[in-house]
């Protein structure tokens, strides 16, 4: 049977080499615009807005786009069109639309020539209950980012965040977040039109430490050590993400030399926790009292160590 063709780029506004992510906001712009809700009792909008979710219901899927561009370029060559022969045997599984939501008869002759089995089929969503859902598009995501201090990733906290549209919300920040991670708030993206709100992605950006460092699940610190704590070795104090520890330093310490605080890095979402690593820096005192000066010089002439001999 020959059918009307139908462009569903040229209804979308959209050039055919577009991209998934522009097809779906000429849609949410056009659906917009012609939504019934926002044009009651216009039959032309209404019209309209069935046109353009037939044209997504196509072009927003990239399996049915590349069917529907498999037909070739000559599809314009005349006012009519019929399918190659054997199209009627593909099998397409459209399951829930999530958009369209037209009653019997919303899809044209051209789509479903096209893609079959929908004739005299309710494409209306429905809800768990069976009640008929009515026109809806769901609001679009939300994506921030949430600036958080190492501490805080690590231990977890509270945060209250304010959105691009002002709504303010509490966000619960669990332990072991990293640089990276993406936090979930179903429902608290831009509200819907008829339709369900999105959702709001907060991506975690970690603020600068004045002395921790982090990699992967571990962290540094840079501790300095005078040269006698590196030759006679001792105890010294080491700041932790959880406070100060004492750390036993042997003796012969070398500078940039590192030492192991097992289960002293961050908190791991899943449980357990990465290392601590404390680097050595032996610094030497750059304005030595007369009496430091003087042992100094007595090492100096008792000693026989020469590091680059």
């Amino acid at each position: 049977m020959a059918v009307k063709y139908k462009d569903y780029y040229e209804i979308l506004g959209v050039p055919r080499t577009a991209t998934q992510e522009e097809i779906k906001a000429a849609f949410r712009r056009l659906a917009r615009k012609y939504h019934p809700d926002l044009n009651p009792g216009d039959k032309q909008a209404e019209e309209k807005f069935k046109e353009i979710n037939e044209a997504y219901e196509v072009l927003g899927d990239p399996k049915k786009r590349e069917l529907y561009d498999r037909l070739g370029p000559n599809w314009k060559a005349g006012a009519d069109f019929t399918p190659p022969p054997d199209w009627e045997k593909i099998r397409i599984d459209f399951g829930d639309f999530d958009f369209f939501t037209g009653g019997p008869g919303s899809f044209s002759d051209f789509f479903e020539t096209l893609f079959g089995g929908l004739r005299g089929r309710t494409a209306s969503r429905r809800s768990a209950t069976g009640t008929r859902v009515g026109w809806g598009i769901r609001g679009s995501d939300i994506e921030s980012e949430l600036t958080l201090t190492l501490e805080e990733a690590h231990r977890g906290t509270t945060r209250r965040v304010t959105l691009p549209n002002g709504r303010t919300v509490e966000v619960k920040i669990p332990a072991g977040v990293r640089e990276g991670s993406v936090i979930r708030l179903a429902g608290q993206g831009e509200p819907g039109l008829g339709g369900p709100a999105g959702d709001l992605y907060l991506k975690v950006r970690l603020q600068k430490h004045p002395i921790f460092t982090v990699s992967g699940d571990d962290v540094y610190v840079e501790v300095p050590i005078t040269p006698w704590e590196a030759v006679l070795g001792g105890k010294i104090r080491v700041p932790t993400l959880d406070g100060t520890v004492e750390v036993t330093l042997p003796p012969g310490s070398q500078s940039g030399q590192k030492l192991r605080l097992r289960g002293q890095g961050l908190n791991r979402r899943r449980g357990g926790r990465g290392d601590q690593y404390v680097q050595l820096r032996i610094v030497v005192p750059t304005n030595p009292t007369p009496a430091e000066r003087r042992l100094f010089e007595q090492l100096a002439r008792e000693s026989s160590f020469n590091p680059r001999s």
